[in-house]
């Protein structure tokens, strides 16, 4: 599948995975999540090996083989992303080589280590990215970070990534509302083809009420529905429907990515799909902890008030 950026719009859901009490992966229960937040009437794109995935906690052969699971479950339709967390620049090329043998539409690039600390906004990523596109000859996605992480890279350094053929897309994480504005008017002047597909979880409403070409999220996961019922009011320029997605989606977002530390939002979520019935069991890979039953009482309030429970 030779995919643009156009061919990307719409909901993307960032897959949570599923572990078993022993720590290995319950494939039965993946299977399940896809059933669940993977369908076409609500789920237009698929992304696996990200945050939502522990990807840092899998070895090269699970993350294979959650690339190669799920391609055999989604829709043929539906583009399969799939995370590339590398260190450098040999670590991507292999890991990217890797996720597109396995079936994966789309490279994700996070940010590498050497272009932390300040040094992000640079021709480094420009570079980084051309030398990727040349060798890898595969549809590239740059995934953006938080500003304060050190790890986001500028305004200018992004709509030079945008403009190389190759990159069909950003996952835009800035973190604040105003990067994301600045950046997603840079890159649509510089590529209108580029895909910006936000995931700042505080901010979906306001997102999508300035612009951009879908929803990326782990919260696709818990609850594609209700980021489906935004997205669409969105593209009806309804405001009034907007709204009233926005009012249902509220509690969720605040149960999920509130309480402290937030790294813990996609066990948040693994806990709500187990209380839904879809999984078993919530218990993450270290250096995830599960959550406390406080919690897990905010979670299933939440998703009691969004009437999904």
């Amino acid at each position: 599948m030779t995919l643009t950026g156009k061919d990307l719009r719409g909901i993307t859901v960032a897959t949570v995975l599923p572990f078993d009490e022993a720590g290995a992966i319950d494939w039965d229960g993946y299977a399940a999540v896809l059933d669940h937040c993977a369908k076409p009437e609500t789920t237009d794109c698929v992304f696996v090996n990200g945050h939502a995935g522990e990807a840092t906690a899998l070895t090269d052969d699970e993350k294979i083989e959650v690339i190669k699971r799920t391609r055999a479950q989604i829709a043929p339709s539906q583009p399969l992303l799939s995370g590339v967390v590398a260190t450098g620049i040999p670590d991507a090329l292999r890991q990217a080589e890797m996720v597109r043998e396995a079936g994966a539409d789309v490279a994700v690039i996070f940010p590498v280590e050497a272009l932390g600390g300040g040094n992000a906004n640079t021709a480094a990523a420009v570079k980084l990215f051309e030398k990727l596109a040349r060798e890898l000859q595969m549809p590239l996605s740059h995934f953006q970070f938080p500003i304060a992480s050190g790890f986001g890279l500028s305004t200018d350094v992004l709509a030079e990534i945008a403009k190389i053929p190759e990159v069909v897309a950003i996952k835009e994480g800035s973190a604040t509302l105003l990067a994301y504005d600045e950046n997603r008017r840079a890159v649509k002047a510089a590529s209108p083809e580029t895909a910006i597909l936000p995931s700042n979880f505080h901010w979906f409403f306001s997102q999508v009420a300035l612009g951009g070409d879908g929803i990326l999220s782990g919260l696709a996961s818990l609850v594609p529905g209700l980021l489906a019922d935004l997205w669409q009011a969105s593209e009806e320029m309804d405001l009034a429907k907007m709204r009233a997605a926005n009012d249902r989606l509220y509690p969720v977002v605040r149960a999920i990515y509130g309480p402290a530390p937030v790294v813990d939002m996609h066990t948040r979520m693994k806990d709500g799909l187990q209380m839904m019935g879809v999984i078993k069991n919530a218990t993450p890979r270290l250096p995830l902890l599960p959550q406390s039953e406080a919690v897990r009482e905010g979670v299933r309030k939440a998703l009691i008030a969004a009437e999904v429970l």
